[in-house]
């Protein structure tokens, strides 16, 4: 993967694929509601890949899994292109879940460790019926080789014998064999390391090509979300802080969180200037969340404002949105 700037976003479309709507999800705990991701709201459009990125326990990942519905919104919708995901029962779910796949983090145990890799990937034809038993074996076999696993060798091999860029291969085979629309992929090459990411990465932007799939990219590492996405939003303590353009965003960071983050990435180049962003104070606990903004607490520009009114998403500039009463540039 190369930093060139590309420009890869789709032509817009009066009619997104994915519509989130004031998105809440909270677990309970006790007599307590915790608040995992508390109103946000965005779209995407067919063939895009749209980066969603924040530190540890910001809600992204509870976003993609409330997105394919294993996680049930408290409230809000989501519409995937004329079905609204949250007032589907469990047959609809069932049915909507061949057109909405999700790669989970931990490419080996989200594989059946009894199961041998051919059964594993033909599984989602076996479950629908699609094919004899023979045409999914070839079906399976063809996607196995597609994704660099030789169905030969190792289609009869099980998840333990193969490492993790091998099971994650295994995992985005399997997600594709009823070829869906919309591809969740959580943090699919935080365990891996960096020649392995750079392998998945570029496998997956040629089978986004191939298939015209619409991938949410969750990830923590800002150099991969930026070489992926064509859009990437910012997530802070469970609400959104900044969607942009890939190349905006990290040309001209808007909220002081995104700066924050960008400032925190390693750069591999030793002569390289460095900015750097000071932070004051730990995350504040989603159980309680400061009033305002829940930023506030540690940005540098903070003021009263800040803590009396919620600051809300806004365009600054064409696909540039920021939640911040006081953006950079402001």
């Amino acid at each position: 993967m190369t930093d060139t700037a590309v420009d890869r976003s789709p032509a817009a479309t009066t009619d997104p694929l994915l519509a989130v709507e004031d998105l809440h999800v909270s677990f309970q705990r006790g007599n307590t509601a915790v608040q995992a991701v508390a109103g946000i709201s965005f779209t995407m459009q067919q063939g895009e890949t749209l980066g969603l990125v924040g530190e540890s326990g910001c809600g992204k990942t509870t976003t993609g899994r409330a997105i394919v519905q294993v996680e049930r919104a408290t409230s809000g919708r989501i519409r995937f292109g004329d079905t609204e995901l949250t007032a589907l029962n469990r047959g609809g779910l069932r049915t909507l879940r061949t057109q909405v796949q999700m790669i989970f983090q931990d490419p080996i145990s989200s594989l059946n460790p009894r199961r041998r890799i051919t059964d594993v990937v033909a599984e989602p034809l076996t479950i629908w019926k699609i094919g004899t038993k023979e045409e999914r074996r070839q079906t399976a076999n063809a996607m196995l080789d597609q994704v660099g696993i030789d169905p030969v060798v190792n289609g009869s091999r099980r998840p333990r014998e193969f490492s993790g860029g091998q099971c994650q291969r295994i995992s985005i085979a399997r997600a594709l064999m009823l070829k869906p629309k919309l591809l969740v992929c959580d943090e699919i090459v935080s365990a891996l390391d960096v020649s392995v990411q750079a392998q998945i990465l570029n496998l997956l932007e040629d089978l986004k090509q191939e298939y015209n799939l619409t991938i949410l990219f969750i990830a923590h590492d800002l150099a991969v979300v930026k070489n992926v996405s064509d859009r990437v939003a910012v997530m802070y303590l469970g609400k959104l802080c900044e969607i942009a353009p890939a190349d905006l965003l990290y040309e001209a960071p808007a909220h002081h969180y995104t700066a924050a983050l960008l400032a925190s990435a390693v750069e591999p180049d030793p002569e390289a200037e460095r900015t750097t962003v000071a932070l004051s104070g730990e995350p504040p606990s989603p159980i309680n969340p400061p009033s305002g903004c829940r930023f506030r607490t540690r940005c540098p520009r903070a003021e009263a404002r800040c803590a009396d009114e919620v600051p809300e998403m806004r365009a600054i500039a064409p696909g540039h949105q920021v939640a911040c009463h006081f953006p950079i540039g402001s």
